[in-house]
């Protein structure tokens, strides 16, 4: 089982032991997001952010593998429950991820409204507020550390849902 705490101030986090416990974050948070949720995702390479999104695509019923879009930026999977967009920042400066208009997904101008999972998104300018940012880092004894912060009161009960439906939460 999982090991999740409460911080306070919107802040959660959880201990995932393995590439298959991130991949169950994933698949949990895919099954509890609606329409226009923002992930900001955060960490080193290999910390876990394509396999947290391969959750995230399992958890909406997306049956089309999920890759990193390193090199194609964005990836659109709009078979699921709701569409998953995918952005990877990776190989991008922040004037060329302005470039990208970024915008329209999470403004749903141009595009469906869907779930946007934006891999190194400390790369971004100008992010929107509401997002929920998402930082795993490896723990000393393995394994990884999720930390997942909200500011909107529909969003922490979003992730109240997602960690205390199927996890231990030790409220600290």
């Amino acid at each position: 089982m999982l090991q999740g705490w409460i911080g306070g101030d919107g802040v959660f986090k959880i201990d995932l032991p393995d590439a298959q416990a991130t991949h169950g974050l994933g698949d949990r948070l895919g099954q509890c997001c609606s329409p226009g949720i923002v992930l900001l995702l955060s960490g080193d390479l290999g910390s876990g952010k394509t396999t947290l999104v391969q959750g995230i695509g399992t958890g909406l019923g997306i049956a089309e593998p999920i890759t990193s879009p390193t090199f194609t930026l964005v990836n659109e999977y709009l078979e699921g429950r709701i569409p998953l967009y995918h952005v990877d920042l990776y190989r991008l400066d922040p004037a060329q991820v302005s470039s990208l208009e970024l915008e329209s997904y999470w403004d749903a101008t141009e595009i469906a409204p869907g779930l946007l999972a934006i891999e190194w998104s400390e790369r971004m300018l100008e992010a929107p507020r509401s997002a929920i940012r998402l930082r795993l880092e490896s723990l000393p004894s393995g394994g990884r550390r999720a930390t997942l912060t909200a500011v909107q009161a529909d969003q922490i009960a979003l992730l109240e849902k997602v960690i205390g439906d199927g996890l231990l939460v030790d409220e600290v």
